[in-house]
């Protein structure tokens, strides 16, 4: 009994956790930003954008060609089911 009980315990902790952090704020969010500002510095956080976005534009276009490979090996794999003597009427 005890083994469930401490399972639940650490559910219970780890929702308190999410509870602190949904009650951040502006003020802590902003806080946060200055820091990071202020350790990084503004050229370092632009690159680092700018590669975050050069992520984001490289996963969705590998998305799409991955999505385009799936349509067009659906278009091969389509077959003729018409029956042998329906073909030599047309």
């Amino acid at each position: 009994r005890t083994g469930l009980y401490e399972g639940c315990a650490s559910a219970h902790h780890r929702l308190g956790e999410f509870r602190m952090l949904n009650n951040i704020g502006l003020p802590g969010i902003l806080l946060i930003a200055v820091v990071v500002l202020v350790l990084f510095g503004r050229g370092k956080i632009s690159s680092l954008m700018g590669e975050v976005g050069k992520g984001i534009t490289s996963f969705k276009k590998g998305v799409s060609e991955g999505q385009q490979e799936l349509e067009d090996a659906a278009v091969e794999d389509v077959k003729d089911v018409t029956p042998e003597t329906e073909k030599d009427k047309v």
